[in-house]
């Protein structure tokens, strides 16, 4: 009764209604009139050949819209528990992965389970922003440990940290390079509070320097476009590129020989609720079966 009321709210026919759920003109009609009189007062008036909304018609149908929607919801979760071959898995991923990994990860995982949907969503790669208790993500790649109750982390592999350095660069071409090599030279880095700004300070100061600050750049993409640019040096992470393909006219990466120049990436999921089952299938893919395939011989 309600999803026809909300069909011919929607400007459709009872005709249409009744042809579409294969039932009388009648039957549609005499529903709707009962609606009302449970309601106490008209919902629906003819206008021509359609029906519109009254006033107290337009307040009801927002509830009944919800109404439907958390009721959809429930058929589709139903849905997944007896067919998890064919559900919606929510991720959330720093960018920094997203440029490779996530794309890499999904690609193994609809292999095996090519039905599941996904649902990518972004998250900040600034320190303790972790997205996966807010209840709307399933699963988050991060290199990030949450302090969140109710988060678990799991590390899957140490992604390794590189020097880029401009194509001209003396350092480049190198094999490796102990970072104290670098410490008279202009940094460029990500702001405060990223987390990698923070690493890359510790690894800086592990080789007896504080690092120059020339530039602070938003994103990693646009720092490396300023070391190729020549106007500094930057620790990256290698975001699945092996630093002997160089590009000409881009940054020049060479491994950092110092120890602990890298960084953990793990896998995020909640704890304070149970994962639908395309979700779950999707962490154990991460957990278990899936193997980076671009990293450098620091792993």
């Amino acid at each position: 009764m309600l999803r026809w009321f909300q069909e011919v709210a929607d400007g459709h026919t009872v005709t249409e209604v009744s042809e579409v759920h294969r039932v009388s003109q009648p039957a549609v009609s005499r529903a709707l009139a009962r609606l009302e009189a449970e309601l106490g007062t008209p919902l629906l008036r003819k206008s021509g050949r359609v029906l519109r909304l009254t006033h107290a018609g337009v307040v009801f149908k927002r509830h009944v819209d919800a109404l439907i929607h958390d009721l959809d919801d429930g058929v589709a979760e139903v849905s997944q528990l007896i067919d998890p071959e064919t559900g919606t898995v929510t991720v959330a991923f720093q960018l920094s992965l997203g440029m490779w990994l996530v794309p890499d990860v999904v690609r193994s995982f609809r292999a095996e389970h090519p039905g599941v949907h996904f649902r990518l969503v972004r998250s900040d790669d600034t320190v303790g922003s972790a997205v996966i208790t807010g209840g709307r993500v399933d699963v988050e790649l991060t290199t990030r440990r949450p302090t969140e109750p109710g988060a678990q982390w799991r590390r899957l592999f140490a992604e390794p940290l590189l020097l880029a350095v401009p194509p001209d660069h003396p350092l480049a071409g190198r094999p490796s390079v102990w970072l104290a090599a670098a410490a008279e030279e202009d940094f460029i880095m990500l702001p405060r509070p990223w987390e990698l700004r923070a690493r890359c300070e510790e690894l800086c100061a592990a080789a007896g320097f504080e690092p120059r600050v020339a530039f602070e750049a938003d994103d990693l993409p646009t720092l490396r476009g300023l070391v190729g640019a020549g106007l500094g040096v930057a620790i990256v992470p290698t975001m699945g590129q092996d630093p002997a393909t160089q590009v000409p006219g881009e940054a020049s990466l060479v491994e950092i020989a110092d120890p602990g120049a890298s960084r953990d990436v793990g896998v995020v999921w909640p704890t304070e609720r149970r994962l639908l089952p395309a979700a779950e299938l999707f962490r154990r893919h991460v957990l278990t079966s899936y193997r980076p395939r671009s990293l450098t011989r620091r792993n």
